[in-house]
This record gives structure tokens, sequence and C-alpha cells, in this order.
């Protein structure tokens, strides 16, 4: 290939790139943290914990609570304790029967193999967060197997939903 040709098909690509590349580097307005539950094995006294930044306290937010189980898991339900915290307040606890599936439909959720990972809304409805600022997060299992086997990880992803209070 001559230098004019290389030349005109690099002019030609490099905006494309450009077009593809700058989107991708653009920040997310997501965060998720999971905690991997030791030997799969979750005791009472073990929580995931995490803690997010918000910054928007015009956005409402989806918070979802992510929970990865093997196929073995015997209950088609867990109930949890979470704790949220926001800056400067102390930690409100909410209990959760989070239903993983039924005996007619199977597990809910994405499943590979025998894993099985559920992302339920809490509340039902995405929320706002009143102060800007570090929120820390806390979730346990309040079953009554001690310990509580076949869960490999929980934790929580917030995301923006796009709806904002402009009052």
């Amino acid at each position: 290939m001559k230098k004019n040709t290389i030349y005109k098909l690099w002019s030609f690509l490099l905006p494309i790139a450009y077009c593809l590349f700058i989107p991708s580097c653009t920040q997310l307005d997501v965060f998720e943290k999971d905690t991997i539950i030791p030997k799969y094995q979750w005791q009472s006294d073990f929580t995931a914990k995490g803690s997010f930044i918000i910054k928007d306290t015009l956005a409402s937010y989806n918070i979802y609570l992510v929970l990865r189980h093997t196929d073995a898991y015997k209950y088609n339900n867990i109930w949890l304790n979470i704790g949220l915290q926001a800056p400067g307040d102390s930690l409100n606890y909410q209990k959760i029967d989070l239903v993983l599936g039924s005996d007619v439909n199977g597990w809910e959720g994405n499943g590979m193999n025998d894993i099985w990972e559920i992302r339920k809304l809490l509340n039902g409805e995405p929320r706002r967060f009143k102060k800007a600022g570090t929120y820390s997060f806390s979730i346990g299992q309040i079953m009554r197997d001690n310990p509580l086997p076949d869960i490999m990880s929980a934790g929580l992803r917030i995301e923006k939903s796009g709806l904002t209070d402009k009052n």
C-alpha cells in the first residue's frame, strides 16, 4: 500500500474508533458490591457489608438485592436483615422475605449450570437519598439454619433510575 492510501484509511477509521471508544469511557451511575459467603455456609453472625457514595440527591435510585445460590439450596425463599445507614445517622434495619423460586416454576433469576443469581428491587420502586455522602449497608441471614448452606454471595446494586424530582 502506498502512504497516501494508508493515510486515507486511517483518516476514515480514526473518527469511527473515536466515536466507539469515547462513549465507552463515560461513567455509569451504577454501584454493585457482592460479598462472598465463606465456604458457601452463611453463618448467622456473618454480614455482607459495603458502602457507596451518593452525590445526586435529586435523582431516584433503584436498589437491588443481589444473591447467588447453588441449585442445592433447599428453600424457595430466604429471610434477610438488611441495614442501611445514611451519613450521620444510625443503621436502620428492614426484614425481607426474598422469594427465590417456586416448586412449580423453579428458580427465579439467571442460572448457569448449578449457580443461580437473583436481583430483586427492594421496596418495589425507586427511592431518593435525602443526604449526599457515604452510605453503609449490611445484609445478614435470619433463617433457622445456622449455618445456612449453599448461599454463595450477597450484596447490593444501586443504579440511577432516570427519574428526578425537581421540587
